[in-house]
């Protein structure tokens, strides 16, 4: 049984405003929760065998979820597909607030935002790429400058209902008993790269890594990381790995040997050439026969790979076990999902972008 939850979003669901409830966004999930746990018996369903999951910015949701005080009883197991924390700072929530007060020209009040439209609103909060650079070394620094950066919106750590970020709760204890299972593609943001790949020089793979902020000293592990690579794939794999592997390493290191499994999904798409944000869902969810699917995966994706994902999920929403080895303190356990053998170390880029020490890896 599966229900789906509707939220507030962006400015809405999680803008600071002053003298309003704050984080409204997440008091619609702990809402639903609520209600899953009240009602679910008379749609045959089981309260105490709830499973979050959620992907991108759904991923980053039921992270925080896992380490919310009021959320804990109300799930078992937590799937976070490419979705990494969303924390955000209340000083930055609050400029971020009086930017959008400017916008609209009212003062940053609960009365002010209450003068304007909603649609008045939407257009003023801002949108985190929009307008980006079309020329290829520029659109590569605005793209670093967006994965360092902290998301324009997403639940505040306001001391109160979200009381630490996920990585200090997580360290806490916090969500410790409940199932995690976290992954990401391999190229989730390549994408944005699309329209720069002809201008970015395949000869100047380290002046990528400038523009994009990598330390000089850690130019050979990156490269060794990812091996023999275009400049294209090369700084999408940076960018990928800065914005979901590295926080994603971060939070299994600090659940310690709490049971957590991680996935790599590393399939290349005909299409694309790459293993796009999105492009394992038609996988995980078994639905390669959609309509759609063929526009992102072409039109024979390997079934094979969808039993094995779709398998994985299962098992894990209905025992906690999606079928490999947890990964612990003092080891990495690391699935990489692909048609054939797939080399490397999936942690590799992630571990040269944080100058974390390797850990020994099962698979």
């Amino acid at each position: 049984m599966t229900v789906s939850v509707s939220y507030r979003l962006g400015f809405d669901g999680f803008g600071y405003i002053p003298g309003a409830p704050a984080n409204r966004g997440v008091q619609d999930w702990l809402l639903a929760l609520e209600w899953v746990r009240d009602n679910i018996r008379a749609f045959g369903g089981d309260p105490d065998q709830v499973t979050l999951a959620g992907q991108s910015a759904g991923g980053g949701a039921v992270l925080t979820l896992l380490t919310l005080p009021r959320a804990q009883g109300l799930f078992r197991r937590v799937a976070a597909l490419s979705g990494v924390p969303a924390d955000i700072p209340e000083d930055h929530a609050r400029a971020v607030s009086e930017r959008v007060a400017a916008r609209l020209g009212v003062p940053a009040t609960r009365d002010g935002f209450a003068s304007v439209s909603e649609a008045d609103v939407f257009a003023a909060q801002g949108a985190p790429l929009a307008d980006l650079p079309t020329s290829g070394i520029e659109r590569l620094r605005a793209l670093g400058t967006f994965a360092a950066a902290t998301m324009l919106y997403g639940p505040v750590v306001d001391g109160d209902l979200v009381a630490t970020t996920v990585p200090d709760g997580i360290a806490a204890g916090v969500g410790a008993d409940a199932a995690l299972l976290v992954g990401s593609t391999r190229d989730e943001f390549t994408r944005s790269l699309a329209a720069i790949r002809d201008d970015l020089d395949p000869r100047r793979a380290v002046r990528a890594l400038d523009v994009l902020g990598v330390p000089a000293p850690r130019h050979a592990a990156v490269l060794a990381a990812i091996g023999p690579e275009t400049t294209t794939t090369i700084a999408g794999r940076v960018i990928a790995d800065t914005l979901f592997r590295v926080p994603l390493l971060e939070i299994a290191e600090r659940r310690g040997d709490g049971p957590t499994w991680m996935y790599d999904f590393a399939w290349r798409s005909p299409v694309s050439g790459y293993a796009l944000h999105c492009l394992d869902l038609p996988f995980f969810f078994d639905a390669l026969a959609e309509p759609n699917v063929a526009r992102v995966a072409g039109p024979t994706p390997p079934q094979e790979l969808a039993d094995e994902m779709h398998g994985a999920l299962v098992a894990f929403v209905t025992g906690g076990d999606p079928g490999w080895e947890p990964t612990g303190r003092d080891a990495l356990a690391v699935r990489t999902f692909d048609v054939g053998a797939t080399t490397g170390d999936p942690t590799a880029l992630a571990r040269a972008l944080s100058d974390r020490p390797a850990l020994a890896q099962t698979r």
